[in-house]
């Protein structure tokens, strides 16, 4: 109740900040209007005719404004009577109403809201959100923990002006995002927002001590302390599940069966490294900008709380649902949207997205002997004849540009090791063994692990590379298994590491978007700089890196032959391509750029310039 309160206060401060830069400034540019010209004074007053313009545009908008429920599966009372019964139970507990509403969603998360009326001064619909991980990983007792903190907020009434709140981030993010960082009206309003948000996150934090009682009160210290340190390392487990199991499938064409169960999975097989993220001391000190106490205040207060006995459910989480499996997948249907990616189960996945991986390098590597050697079906054939010839140093220069063609043509031999691994699968002598918490593993069908590293030594030097063929040959290794099959470099799977506005490209304006793997053209609205980084955000907010290199020029780092810079700041370079064509990128002193993209091109350049023609 304070804290949308304070936000209502503040809010409505927020407007009479406006109104008072109107009239002192009007009242400026009509004495420099009689003072001087009329002209000047108009000139003067009508920065502030825009700010004050765009202050109750944001004013309209917030009072319309609704937070959009999160995207997740509807549970009735029938689908899980178990988990409805103990969250009725807690509600009694808590002191609160029971919600209306509870949907599983795809987060490490619990939350809650209301739908209030009159400004919160009339209840409305309340929904309780349950993060499916959380189903997956907690015991009962550390999720009744949980929810009883949510419905904390509930009794304490945190949730009833909370779209007050909510409306005044919107009002004051749409009016800063109207005025432009030049205009000194823009000043007034930054300062007066960040006294805004300590004021809110101040209430926010003191709201979740609050509820932080009620779960102590209900559940008991030790399940909301276990709950609490349980969160973070549930957290970086699903981050590390999503980044070493489901990005690389996802980005090559393939989805799990099972995304949810696949989660269950690694958190059991990898119970000894969790132990070990729980055994860390949690942090105790955070921002006064942040909406939550650390979690080291947090349970230092636990602590301290009076010690009551309560009964002990060490049971999974997921026995409150009829089949975890089953809400999982159904999850999974409701908000995953796979498109046109075939779906497998886990290990089938693994599989396809670890060679997806290789033919990548692959083709990388054959897009590059192409070029080199003029051949139209590159391959592994072709470039062991480029070995016999004795010029694989020709092409490995390309992958080690600091060493000498000797040495890159014998360090190539951990690229020529994933080439024969990919060949060897292609061949249909090597598999995939998937595992929750080793890396993939390769191995034969006898289930025998298999490694090329030995023969791959032999494969880069023309001396032993007989002896590397027989030896494939002896293990049914077909050379031209290994097929080309991404001609061309494309954007799948890059990540935009950087972005500049308006930078001169052969003489037109473009917008640059700096991916790891190459540059993405973009033409931009003439000489204009004028809020460059909002559209630069935009840019990226309504494209995929893969779908900005399709879209606009893509200019892939390999492509390019050398670099020259002629000056560094602002930047301006000469790109030679190994088409013969070159690329003049010349940067502008008032051009925009997200975060520090100026120093990642120079970086960029740098390393590409370090590359010799051959």
């Amino acid at each position: 109740m304070l804290r949308a309160a304070a936000s209502l206060a503040m809010l409505i401060g927020f407007y009479v900040v406006a109104l008072v830069q109107l009239a002192a400034v009007l009242a400026l540019a009509i004495w420099v209007g009689v003072e001087s010209t009329a002209a000047i004074g108009f000139k003067l007053g009508l920065p502030l005719v825009i700010a004050v313009g765009a202050t109750f545009a944001g004013l309209w908008r917030a009072i319309r404004a609704r937070p959009e429920p999160p995207h997740g599966l509807i549970v009735s009372p029938a689908d899980a009577p178990e988990l409805w019964a103990a969250v009725r139970s807690l509600a009694d507990e808590v002191g609160t109403r029971m919600p209306d509403e509870i949907r599983l969603v795809p987060e490490v998360n619990a939350a809650v809201n209301e739908e209030g009326r009159a400004l919160g001064l009339l209840g409305g619909r309340r929904r309780l959100y349950l993060g499916l991980p959380l189903l997956t990983a907690l015991s009962v007792d550390q999720l009744r923990s949980v929810v009883a903190h949510e419905l904390g907020h509930y009794s304490g009434r945190h949730t009833s002006l909370g779209a007050v709140a909510y409306r005044g981030r919107i009002a004051i993010g749409v009016t800063l995002g109207r005025i432009g960082k030049w205009n000194p009206v823009g000043w007034v309003f930054r300062g007066y927002s960040r006294l805004y948000l300590l004021v809110d996150n101040a209430a926010s934090r003191r709201q979740e001590r609050e509820a932080d009682q009620a779960s102590v009160r209900v559940a008991g210290p030790a399940a909301a302390m276990s709950a609490l340190r349980e969160m973070p390392v549930l957290d970086a487990a699903w981050d590390f599940f999503f980044q070493r199991y489901v990005a690389p499938g996802w980005e090559a064409g393939y989805a799990p069966d099972d995304l949810f169960g696949g989660f269950g999975q690694l958190v059991a097989a990898r119970h000894e490294e969790l132990a070990g993220l729980r055994e860390q001391e949690p942090e105790h000190e955070r921002s006064r900008w942040s909406t939550h106490p650390s979690i080291g205040e947090r349970i230092a207060i636990m602590q301290a709380a009076p010690r009551t006995d309560h009964p002990v459910d060490d049971r999974p989480a997921g026995a409150l649902l009829p089949s975890l499996r089953e809400a999982g997948v159904a999850l999974q249907r409701e908000v995953v949207a796979v498109e046109n990616r075939q779906v497998l189960p886990w290990p089938q996945f693994i599989a396809a997205a670890t060679t997806a991986g290789l033919q990548s390098t692959a083709d990388r590597v054959f897009r590059s002997l192409a070029r080199l050697t003029g051949v139209e079906e590159p391959g592994l054939g072709p470039l062991f004849d480029l070995v016999a010839a004795g010029r694989l140093g020709e092409l490995a220069e390309e992958f080690q540009p600091n060493a000498t063609r000797k040495e890159a043509a014998a360090a190539f031999a951990g690229r020529m090791d994933l080439l024969l691994t990919l060949t060897a699968v292609r061949s249909g002598v090597a598999f995939w063994q998937m595992s929750w918490s080793e890396p993939v593993k390769l191995v034969d069908a006898q289930g025998a692990e298999l490694d090329f590293a030995e023969i791959a030594a032999l494969a880069v030097d023309p001396a032993t590379l007989d002896e590397a063929r027989a030896r494939l040959a002896e293990r049914g290794v077909r050379i031209e298994a290994a097929s080309f099959v991404e001609r061309a470099a494309t954007g799948r799977g890059a990540s935009v590491i950087g972005a500049l506005a308006n930078v001169r490209v052969d003489g037109g304006e473009c917008d640059l978007v700096l991916l790891n793997r190459g540059f993405v053209l973009a033409p931009a609205p003439g000489k204009k700089t004028d809020d460059g980084d909002k559209r630069l955000q935009q840019l990226l907010d309504l494209y995929q890196p893969e779908e900005l290199a399709a879209r606009f020029r893509f200019v892939p780092f390999e492509v390019v032959r050398g670099v020259t810079v002629t000056k560094r700041s602002p930047i301006r370079a000469d790109l030679r391509l190994h088409d013969g064509t070159g690329i003049a990128l010349e940067e502008r002193w008032t051009g925009d750029q997200l975060g520090k993209s100026r120093e990642t091109l120079r970086e960029v350049l740098d390393q590409l310039a370090r590359r010799t023609e051959s």
